[in-house]
């Protein structure tokens, strides 16, 4: 099909996706919600953030985030192309621990168990080494948009994230109480945890501007809490929501780092005053963190 044909197709397909997800969960007192992102959603700073509020609200809420690739605006450049590499960002973007991945095979094997009988499965994964890569062979089902090696992609951004990554049979009854009690499966492990894994990451960005802090800010930020507008004295720079910015002492002494959640005009606007003040001054209801402590290195 033509690009134009493939989108509108998804445009059609992607209510019925949603809608079987909802009448399946509905009889179960449980909310879904639609969630559609491209690449874009996930490699841009700002964009990132929006996506990981959102779904971050959503679970707060008990409500279950139905996510798919939002093929009706996606083009080749910023598409994932797979759901398993999709899944696995989303679940670094959300922070989660595990990720489960449900397939026509029962795991990770030394080749494909379809097309050789003396292939061997995987429980364990400890390192994705570039031999483990060879093994993944091409997908064989004319339905699939990936195969074994868009799941060893995914592994590779989970467990880089820190969320160890599992693969199992998705014709499985109960698939992931079967997992529990010990059915077949391979998983990936990460050798960190996600939180370690978020602030090494803000740790490679470069910082686009500063934030001076008075006292008592920096021994709130010293006790582990976030970073809110009043306790910040001056701003340097220019810098956009989502960029990462330096965290100054009063004496300009380097405190850490973080990503903000307000432009530099606006973060200037707001210094020195209560989160409760920040839409009478903005004109919208922001966060009342301008540096969350998930998103910061001290």
């Amino acid at each position: 099909l033509a690009l134009e044909q493939s989108q509108a197709a998804a445009a059609v397909g992607q209510i019925q996706l949603a809608r079987a997800y909802e009448e399946v969960l509905a009889p179960h007192k449980i909310t879904t919600a639609q969630v559609l992102v491209t690449l874009e959603d996930t490699t841009d700073r700002r964009r990132y953030l929006n996506s990981r509020a959102t779904l971050e609200t959503l679970l707060s809420f008990g409500v279950v985030p139905i996510v798919n690739e939002n093929d009706t605006v996606a083009t080749d450049e910023i598409r994932f192309g797979d759901n398993d590499r999709l899944a696995a960002q989303i679940a670094v973007t959300v922070g989660a621990d595990q990720l489960v991945l449900l397939s026509d095979v029962d795991g990770f094997y030394s080749a494909n168990p379809h097309q050789d009988p003396t292939a061997t499965r995987f429980n364990l994964v400890e390192e994705i080494t570039p031999m483990i890569e060879a093994m993944a062979g091409d997908p064989i089902s004319g339905l699939s948009k990936g195969g074994m090696k868009t799941k060893i992609m995914a592994a590779k951004s989970a467990v880089a994230g820190g969320c160890s990554m599992a693969i199992m049979h998705g014709a499985v009854a109960r698939p992931l109480q079967a997992l529990q009690n010990g059915a077949a499966h391979t998983w990936f492990l990460a050798q960190t945890d996600p939180q370690a894994a978020r602030k090494r990451w803000i740790n490679t960005l470069k910082t686009r501007g500063d934030i001076l802090l008075d006292a008592g800010a920096v021994q709130a930020l010293l006790s582990g809490k976030s970073l809110l507008p009043a306790g910040v004295f001056a701003v340097r720079g220019q810098f956009e929501r989502g960029d990462l910015v330096a965290i100054l002492g009063p004496d300009g002494a380097a405190l850490g780092r973080g990503l903000v959640r307000y432009s530099a005009d606006e973060t200037r606007a707001i210094a020195g005053h209560k989160s409760a003040e920040i839409e009478q001054i903005l004109g919208y209801a922001g966060r009342a963190a301008l540096v969350h402590r998930d998103d910061m290195v001290i």
